[in-house]
């Protein structure tokens, strides 16, 4: 250690080269860490006022020795330990990537096959934390870091090897309202039962993007909790079916992990020999949940054996062969889909080429019938496109912060009255990064222009060069992205339908047809200005604006 932990000097703490802080929690603070050997990690070390005490370093040993027994892809494994050293720390692996809670703000909640592969990746690493006898108990989004479209389960500050006596105090709550199970709320012992409670909870935020028990005072969520009372409006299915089972007030009727993933694995982490029929039932029959290991004999079901055609077989799927796929158990569509044996997991679901097709040619025609408007009407069409992107940069800003409240409190009916009253405000706030784009675009377009005008060119093949450049900047520029992702939602329903598409690229077709017919007939039309600052297609080259454009002619005729 080069100094006091939490110190701003700290540049190493066991050999580890602490680069900046990513997290802190209730026992300790997150560093981003460089090991001796090279590899990132990330170290957590205690929090100065507790690195003396032995109870916090036997607490860390017990989460050490909990964590050192979880094995799986889907949890960020302990690497290296030291609870006893000068300062006390924990290396896991770090995983490069935003937590569920900061994802769904950013990106919006998961949908489709990219929230099934969540829910069972989610339910599999739970599992692998379940079967070393560990109970995690804080479950959450912001305990979850999604590794791309994976879901690496993280933190177990508040796990605790089973048979070891409660370390709380009397009167403590260790984890966060709304993702607690409610029999902790009601000062029962943590079970499994809780962390498949929590583990709904925390899918159910990833398919809505709110707090399935909603916002406001603690209290208040707690009363939601210990009542059921969720809202899982979004979430559709047999999911939806299988999330609601699982928020069960009473834990003895929740689904234990072992039926959600048979229900999960098929279509998600592993492959089975066939589907799982349907959804679980509302109210699984399970014996009662304890905090001890996991013993398979703890949470089986006394029940009928399942018939010969619904018989699942727990392997992997690199261990099956490829003949143990008879073509007659693939599923033809539904939910239930099959993984083959060399797909590590489900593939995001693809646009058909066709209608990426129609997609890039509809947006190529927009661009195309804006550079050759603003050619056509250089001054009025400049002017227009730059206050079109003012808006569209501004609309989108305020749609990213209308997202980021709903994934914050959830819908209200104040919503779109809010984005009115605030709109004032969006389009100032977007003014700055709106300039820098356009300032970027009109430098492009200018640099255009002077090329142009360096090898002779013509005023409309000038004025074709420069707004085609022009837009192009404005598309590709700094801040571009908001840019194209308003124009993305009104081309993609369009592209979606080749009958909407074909209209839509027709009468784009036909507004870039009427402005190219101008421009070749009768040249720019510079209006509101009654000049021609580069002369016109059709005028002689006299005057002043001819004498213009020969002296620039004679000038770019020397630098050739």
């Amino acid at each position: 250690m080069s100094t006091s932990p939490g110190s701003d000097a700290l540049a190493t703490v066991g050999g580890y080269t602490l680069l900046t802080k990513i997290g802190e929690g209730g026992m300790g603070v997150v560093h981003l860490a460089r090991r001796p050997g090279g590899d990132r990690v990330a170290l957590k070390v205690l929090r100065p006022q507790v690195v003396g005490g032995d109870e916090a370093r036997q607490r860390l040993e017990r989460e050490v020795a909990s964590l050192s027994r979880v094995r799986s892809r889907w949890v960020a494994e302990v690497l290296d330990a030291d609870p006893w050293g000068d300062v006390p720390y924990v290396a896991t692996r770090y995983v490069p990537g935003l937590s569920l809670h900061d994802h769904v703000v950013e990106e919006g909640p998961l949908t489709g096959r990219d929230l099934v592969w969540f829910a069972g990746c989610l339910a599999e690493g739970l599992a692998s934390v379940h079967e070393v006898g560990v109970l995690h108990r804080d479950v959450k989004p912001s305990n979850v870091l999604m590794e791309g479209r994976t879901p690496i389960l993280i933190d177990f500050g508040l796990a605790r090897v089973a048979d070891d006596p409660r370390l709380t105090h009397t009167g403590w709550l260790i984890g966060t309202p709304g993702y607690l199970a409610p029999e902790i709320l009601y000062g029962d012992d943590a079970s499994t039962a809780s962390d498949v409670h929590s583990w709904a909870a925390t899918v159910a935020y990833a398919g809505t993007g709110r707090a399935p028990f909603g916002r406001g005072p603690s209290m208040a969520v707690m009363d939601r909790v210990r009542r059921g009372e969720h809202d899982l409006h979004g979430l559709r299915g047999d999911l939806h079916d299988v999330v609601e089972a699982a928020l069960d007030p009473d834990p003895q009727r929740r689904p234990s992990l072992g039926e959600i993933l048979d229900w999960l694995r098929p279509q998600s982490t592993q492959v089975r020999r066939r589907p799982v029929p349907g959804p679980l039932p509302e109210a699984v029959e399970t014996a009662p949940m304890r905090a001890a290991a996991w013993p398979e004999e703890a949470t089986r079901v006394e029940r009928e054996p399942e018939p010969d055609d619904t018989w699942v077989e727990d392997r992997p799927a690199e261990d099956w062969p490829a003949e143990d796929w008879p073509a007659e158990d693939w599923p033809d569509e539904g939910p239930h889909t099959m993984l083959l044996p060399w797909d590590d997991e489900p593939a995001a679901p693809r646009v058909p080429a066709g209608e990426r097709l129609r997609r890039g040619l509809l947006t190529l025609g927009v661009g195309a019938a804006v550079a050759v408007g603003v050619a056509a009407v250089p001054y009025a069409g400049l002017a227009t496109v730059l206050v079109v992107v003012w808006l569209l940069r501004s609309g989108s800003l305020a749609g990213s912060r209308v997202g980021e409240r709903r994934a914050l409190r959830g819908r209200r009916w104040y919503d779109a009255p809010v984005v009115l009253v605030r709109a004032p405000w969006d389009l100032l706030r977007s003014i700055p990064s709106t300039l820098v784009l356009q300032l970027w675009a009109l430098g492009l377009a200018a640099a255009a222009g002077l090329l142009c005008y360096a090898v002779a060119a013509g005023p409309t093949t000038t004025l074709l060069a420069g707004a085609g450049t022009l837009v192009l900047g404005l598309w590709w520029g700094p801040g571009g992205s908001r840019v194209r992702s308003p124009l993305g939602r009104v081309v993609r329903p369009l592209s979606a339908a080749p009958g909407r598409w074909v209209a839509a690229l027709l009468l784009v077709a036909a507004g870039a047809g009427a402005a190219a017919y101008t421009l070749e007939t009768r040249g720019p039309w510079w209006v509101p200005a009654q000049d021609q600052p580069i002369g016109s297609r059709d005028a002689a080259p006299t005057g002043v604006v001819g004498g213009t454009l020969e002296h620039v002619q004679h000038h770019a005729s020397i630098i050739r």
